[in-house]
């Protein structure tokens, strides 16, 4: 078992998607959301994920692919 923290910079396009819960759901993860801000224009979580290094750096590539930044 891993744990990472990462901020994820959300594009308005993606802000009413349910990434977080696709992320858990698809690749097995825990999640805690450490801190967020939002707008209607834009918005960034930072989470703390728990679990399979391998697992987590899928759902990392997975989240670039779908658009959202991660530093």
């Amino acid at each position: 078992m891993a744990t990472r923290t990462y901020r994820l910079v959300y594009p308005p396009s993606l802000l009413k998607r349910p990434i977080i819960n696709q992320v858990i759901l698809e690749f097995e993860l825990s999640v805690n959301i450490l801190q967020a801000q939002l707008t209607q224009n834009e918005g960034w979580l930072e989470i703390q994920v728990t679990g399979d290094p391998e697992e987590i750096k899928r759902a990392i590539n997975w989240m670039t692919k779908e658009g959202i930044t991660i530093v």
